[in-house]
């Protein structure tokens, strides 16, 4: 079993915005394993399959980002999952924009999502996908940057957003059918920008 965590905001007024690249990434892995999200028996949504006769769910949150550890719980106890049978997806403003870090565990590093799922699940010990959101425009301003990742990408973000959403989704693909260790090895590298 692997439960793969996409954290963001629930609602059309969230949906592109930049705290919500762990949705992308999660939808992004549905719409390639050919599954659909559903409500589930709690707060979130969730999308099933199997992948290398894994069993494979796919979390959506609906608590809002700050709660999202409520919704891992209720999924963690209804699926018997261990920490390290999950992988949380969430954005990061100190990463730049299009860089993934794949981590076996460790802080929340500032970020809410994170933060919560680690205070309700009592650990750190599960692995996480960080997906760089940063740019030159990230506020340097604790508070401004609250606003920050609540903001759609530019049209400029884009093309960048989307490479890496894909990129994120290989990784978790990765994840589960080549081990942490292999998928570290892969990803957590800076992504070559194109001239071209």
């Amino acid at each position: 079993m692997v439960l793969v965590v996409g954290l963001g905001n629930p609602g059309r007024t969230y949906e592109r915005t930049r705290h919500n690249v762990g949705f992308m990434v999660v939808d992004a892995l549905a719409e390639e394993w050919r599954t659909v999200f559903h409500p589930g028996r709690g707060e979130f949504w969730l999308a099933e399959c199997s992948l290398n006769q894994r069993d494979v769910i796919l979390l959506k949150p609906t608590t809002f980002m700050n709660e999202s550890g409520i919704a891992v719980a209720e999924a963690v106890g209804q699926f018997a999952c261990t920490p390290d049978e999950i992988l949380a997806v969430c954005d990061d403003f100190q990463l730049p924009l299009g860089t993934l870090r794949l981590r076996p565990q460790g802080s929340d590093g500032g970020h809410n999502g994170l933060a919560s799922v680690i205070y309700h699940l009592q650990t750190d010990a599960f692995p996480r996908l960080r997906c760089g959101i940063g740019t030159p425009a990230t506020p340097a301003d604790g508070s401004a940057k609250a606003g920050f990742v609540l903001e759609p990408f530019t049209a400029d973000e884009l093309p960048d957003v989307r490479d890496m959403v894909l990129r994120a989704r290989d990784a978790c693909t990765s994840t589960i059918t080549d081990g942490l260790s292999l998928a570290m090895s892969r990803f957590n590298t800076p992504r070559e920008r194109s001239d071209s």
